[in-house]
């Protein structure tokens, strides 16, 4: 990942970035300077000055690290630079995620787990063959299931694992400078760009051909990702089991709480109103997650259950 690139790396992601942008803007002029005087070679060796012109435009130089050919002539320098900001902020979280799968490692280059059924234990032992390893920098996540939910409700959703891995990558001193940097690039919050956008962006990437998976709810209240290389026989049961019923026990008690407080006597009628509207909501979202459970994984658990079964 080239923000991790030992010979850009800075103390701050902004920092980071502008040496790599530097590097990139470097080397698209001195390939259109070396097509430029090829081109005036050509030019001189075959007399056809008057003909054709030396210049070569900068959307022709054939670089994706170069904005104007990678998202074609015609906008603004400003349009080009943020672009190129937020689709390299999207590979830095892409591969983020990758490290939280196993699929890629801070402490070994290339692919570790690509095969499918390999586990944490192959992730370990692989990465462990690293001559001098120490502590392992950034651990995957054990089950393979990262909850994407709009809200904090799982110490180990991709949220909080994004974070992680940024203190990890650039430090605690920056932390704040970082992310700010990352949710600006991105041009959102960074729950709200798991939630809306990322999936998208990894279909896409990927061809509709995505190497991570995601679990979602028909209304999507309830969305997990896991990584198809580490899909299990019982991979759909840890998601019905730990994380969607988990979840939904969840949202009954907040809901509990919230019917306390709307007919409280000490609350404000602010307080009593927002809570029968959130009220309002948590039923919505538990009614489809009870829809998702009864119509798609609980059959799905149930039936991969007993294809193990006679195996």
């Amino acid at each position: 990942m080239l923000l991790l690139h030992a010979e850009h790396r800075q103390p701050t992601l902004t920092a980071t970035y502008a040496s790599l942008r530097n590097h990139w803007q470097a080397i698209t002029l001195e390939i259109q300077r070396l097509e430029e005087e090829n081109n005036r070679i050509f030019i001189d060796a075959y007399g056809l000055k008057g003909e054709l012109e030396p210049g070569v435009p900068l959307h022709q130089i054939t670089l994706t690290c170069n904005p104007h050919y990678r998202y074609g002539a015609g906008k603004s320098d400003a349009e080009y630079e943020a672009l190129l900001l937020a689709d390299t902020v999207r590979e830095f979280v892409s591969y983020a995620v990758g490290c939280m799968v196993g699929r890629y490692s801070l402490d070994k280059p290339g692919m570790i787990l690509a095969n499918q059924g390999e586990t944490v234990e192959d992730y370990m032992a692989r990465v462990a063959t690293v001559e001098g390893l120490g502590t392992i920098a950034f651990l995957p996540d054990r089950d393979n299931v990262l909850p994407i939910l709009d809200g904090d409700w799982f110490e180990d959703d991709i949220v909080d694992r994004f974070k992680r891995f940024l203190r990890v990558t650039f430090g605690e001193t920056h932390y704040t400078e970082n992310l700010a940097f990352v949710e600006q690039a991105l041009g959102r919050d960074l729950r709200s760009y798991f939630l809306r956008e990322y999936y998208d962006d990894h279909v896409k990437h990927y061809q509709k051909r995505p190497i991570y998976w995601l679990f979602s709810s028909p209304k999507g209240s309830f969305n997990a990702l896991i990584y198809m290389h580490r899909y299990r026989y019982d991979t759909v049961s840890v998601v019905l089991n730990d994380y969607l019923r988990d979840f939904r026990s969840k949202l009954v008690a907040h809901k509990l709480h919230l019917e306390q407080v709307s007919i409280s006597a000490s609350a404000t009628p602010k307080d009593r109103t927002a809570a029968l509207k959130e009220t309002d909501k948590l039923d919505r979202m538990i009614a489809d997650l009870t829809e998702y459970e009864d119509k798609i994984l609980y059959p799905l658990a149930t039936q991969q259950a007993a294809e193990r079964g006679k195996s």
